[in-house]
This record gives C-alpha cells, sequence and structure tokens, in this order.
C-alpha cells in the first residue's frame, strides 16, 4: 500500500492508496515566473506541457508575469499576475503574490491539481493557496536558483535561499525533477517519496545535422578553416560566460584555429562583445534560423553550472554537434555513450584539454557529433509531458486507462 504524503499543517488531501476508476482528466492551475515573454528552458518545458495537458484532455490556466512584448505566443489560457522588473535584471519579472482578483479567478475555475514551477512570491502564495483549499500542489524544479547568488555578488544570502527551497519543496505533495542526479539529491533530504522524474524533449526536425548551412557561416564571419565554438543561450552571467570568454581566449592565444559564435541575447551581451571582440553574434533567433545557426557551428562548449536539465546541450546534440559541458548532474545526464567531454567544475585546465582535443581532430568532432544525434533520439517531449500527467492522475487516485468491462461489473456486483 503506498503510504500517505506528508503534508504541511492545515492541508486536507490526502494521496489515495490505489487509483480509481475514473479516468477524468484534472483541472490544473499552473503557476510560472516567466511563461513567454523571454524565451528560455523553463518556459519552452512548461508551454509544451500544456500543449499536451490540453490535447489529452485537462483544463488548465496559467498564472503568470506577462510583458506587452513577448517572445512567443503562449500555449493555452494566460493569466497576467501582477509584477515588477528583478532589479538589474529587468528582462525578467518577479511575480508579487495573489491579490483578491487572481484569487477570485481561482476560486472561479476550482483547479483540482496547483502546479507550482518557481519558488517566487506568486508560487509560494499559491502553495499556500492550495494548502487552505484542500488542493494537492506540485511543485517543478526548472533551474538550480540557490547557484544564482554567486554571479550576482550575493553569496551571503545563499544558505537563506537554500532554506526557502526547503520549505517549498516539502510543502509540495509531489516534487517534479528533470535528472535522475537531482532525485537522489532529494531523496538524501527525505523528500524521495515525493519526488518524480519529468523530462525534456527535443524537435529532431528544427535541431538537425541537415540544417548545417555553411554560407551562412560565411556572411556572419567563420572562414572555412575555423571550428565555430558555440555559446547557445540567454546571455547572462549565470550561463557562464566568463567561463566561455576565458576559454576562447585561451585557445586563441595558444593559436588555434577557433570562431567563438554566440546564438541568443540578453543583458550581458555588451560585456561579451568588450570581452571577447573576436566572437560573431547571431542574437536571438527562432525556429528554422535557430536551428541553422546551431547546425552550422562544430563544437558547443557548456560551462554553466546552473542547469537544472540542460535544454541547450539537448538541442546541440540533436544538431550533430559533441559538447564539452561542466560536470554538473544536467551535463553527466546527457552526454552518454561518447557524445561529449566533461570537465570539473574550476577545472579550467581540464576544459581546454577537452577543447583542443575536439578543435584539432575533425574526425573525432564528427564521430562524437554523430553519437550526439542518436543520443537525441531518447527524448520526445509528449513523452516527458505524459509523466507529469502520470503524477497528476496518479496524485488524484485516478487511472489513465477508462475503466474495462470487468471492472464495471465489479463495480456492479459491489453496490
Amino acid at each position: 500500500m503506498k503510504p500517505q504524503v506528508e503534508l504541511a499543517p492545515g492541508t486536507r488531501h490526502t494521496v489515495a492508496s490505489r487509483p480509481s476508476l475514473t479516468s477524468r482528466r484534472p483541472r490544473v492551475a499552473l503557476f510560472s515566473g516567466n511563461y513567454n515573454y523571454v524565451r528560455d528552458g523553463a518556459n519552452q518545458a512548461l508551454n509544451r506541457l500544456v500543449g499536451y495537458l490540453e490535447r489529452r484532455g485537462c483544463t488548465v490556466r496559467v498564472y503568470s508575469p506577462t510583458s506587452p512584448t513577448p517572445a512567443f505566443a503562449p500555449e493555452g489560457t494566460l493569466i497576467s499576475v501582477p509584477s515588477i522588473a528583478i532589479p538589474g535584471r529587468g528582462d525578467y519579472r518577479l511575480g508579487l503574490g495573489l491579490p483578491r482578483r487572481i484569487r477570485a479567478h481561482l476560486a472561479e475555475f476550482a483547479p483540482e491539481i496547483v502546479h507550482v514551477s518557481a519558488p517566487d512570491w506568486t508560487g509560494t502564495a499559491a502553495q499556500r493557496f492550495a494548502r487552505q483549499a484542500g488542493i494537492p500542489v506540485v511543485a517543478s524544479l526548472h533551474t538550480r536558483f540557490e547557484k544564482y547568488a554567486a554571479f550576482y555578488g550575493a553569496s551571503l544570502v545563499r544558505p537563506a535561499m537554500e532554506r526557502h527551497l526547503g520549505r517549498f519543496y516539502r510543502n509540495s505533495d509531489r516534487i517534479l525533477v528533470p535528472t535522475p542526479a537531482i532525485a537522489d539529491e532529494f531523496a538524501e533530504a527525505g523528500l524521495g517519496e515525493k519526488t518524480r522524474l519529468w523530462g525534456r524533449g527535443v524537435d529532431r526536425s528544427q535541431f538537425t545535422p541537415l540544417a548545417r548551412d555553411q554560407a551562412w557561416r560565411r556572411t556572419m564571419g567563420v572562414a572555412d578553416g575555423e571550428v565555430a565554438v558555440l555559446h547557445f543561450g540567454r546571455l547572462v552571467r549565470e550561463k557562464g560566460l566568463a567561463a566561455f570568454a576565458a576559454l576562447c581566449r585561451r585557445l586563441i592565444a595558444e593559436g588555434l584555429p577557433i570562431r567563438p559564435l554566440v546564438v541568443g541575447d540578453g543583458p550581458e551581451r555588451p560585456w561579451l562583445e568588450q570581452k571577447l571582440p573576436q566572437a560573431r553574434f547571431a542574437g536571438h533567433l527562432m525556429g528554422a534560423d535557430l536551428g541553422r545557426a546551431v547546425a552550422s557551428a562544430d563544437l558547443f562548449l557548456n560551462p554553466s553550472t546552473t542547469e537544472a536539465f540542460g535544454n541547450v546541450t539537448l538541442e546541440a546534440m540533436a544538431s550533430g554537434l559533441p559538447t564539452v559541458c561542466v560536470d554538473v548532474p544536467s551535463g553527466r545526464n546527457l552526454l552518454k555513450d561518447g557524445s561529449g567531454l566533461l570537465f570539473a567544475h574550476g577545472d579550467e585546465d581540464g576544459a581546454m584539454k577537452a577543447l583542443r582535443l575536439l578543435v584539432q581532430d575533425g574526425r573525432r568532432r564528427t564521430q562524437m557529433g554523430a553519437f550526439a544525434r542518436e543520443a537525441s533520439k531518447a527524448y520526445d517531449w509528449d513523452s516527458a509531458s505524459h509523466q507529469v500527467l502520470e503524477c497528476y492522475m496518479d496524485l488524484l487516485g485516478r487511472s489513465l486507462a477508462p475503466p474495462s468491462a470487468q471492472d464495471l461489473g465489479l463495480i456492479s456486483r459491489a453496490a
């Protein structure tokens, strides 16, 4: 018999000991810190999830800060919550909680599941609302927020941040994490019974080696004999920009024929342009343009320590690129079977050894890129989103399959 999940005081919901015979899909209130006003791995996963849930018969409302200039059209019904720009990071917004208007909207919607994806004021307020109403709470982990402090001169606040995150996850009925290594961390903290896996997917038709374009490389200023070392993602400190710049500068100083290629945009672009004038900047791209840019690089360098899953690594893999990545759970989870090289956090010499190996050996790059493309087959968006639906249904004590005739007969006899 499945043990009952330990809940915070005041929570009335209990987890069913076995699935019931109903397959009715739930009404879900999803709370996000950024659903579509910038493009990143977290909101990509959330939008894919909402699209899948609605196709499977769920009713979903999304509550998130919004912007007059969103990065893309959202999946599902999006309700704007009050927010302010984060000081020093005006591209991101901080939700300010649940005012009366939003609470009334929630009460009218009557969700059966509250899914919180960010531990901000709005996420924690939604968590409290759900506990008071007896609604089960699912929390999902998308980034390692506790590691952000070191990049913004705020290391002293990390212990307080970790305590807040601990409370946030303990006060949830289920915790969705993207990798087995992170699941192990939660198990060590005594939260193994609550923790479930939610992987990620990749669009292998958008990210494909077939999109490689030699003419595009030339227009970007990448010479035919140069090895394009890719940085791919938001240009923010926590993505390892300082390490990327330092490693590229060392490669150039050694006389290796590399050309840094930066795909993405963000507040740190002027800093990176100054630190790495040899780089070529493609800016923010989407769709086929993005797929072409990634496939047109030669290797991907990912020194970020804050990734929870590493969507950009998976997209580079699907594009046929070998990856050199810092050895953190996200990179370790993806770079298996010869599809990339890992280096220890802070080991710049180890990173250089891996980079030299790939820069100087085109055959090895091609072989690793082929392995990476093959490994990306294991990651499908619908399969990943289905893990979340399974979690919701299990938490509500429901079955994904409709009751069989035999089950209906048992109900009739029991009646």
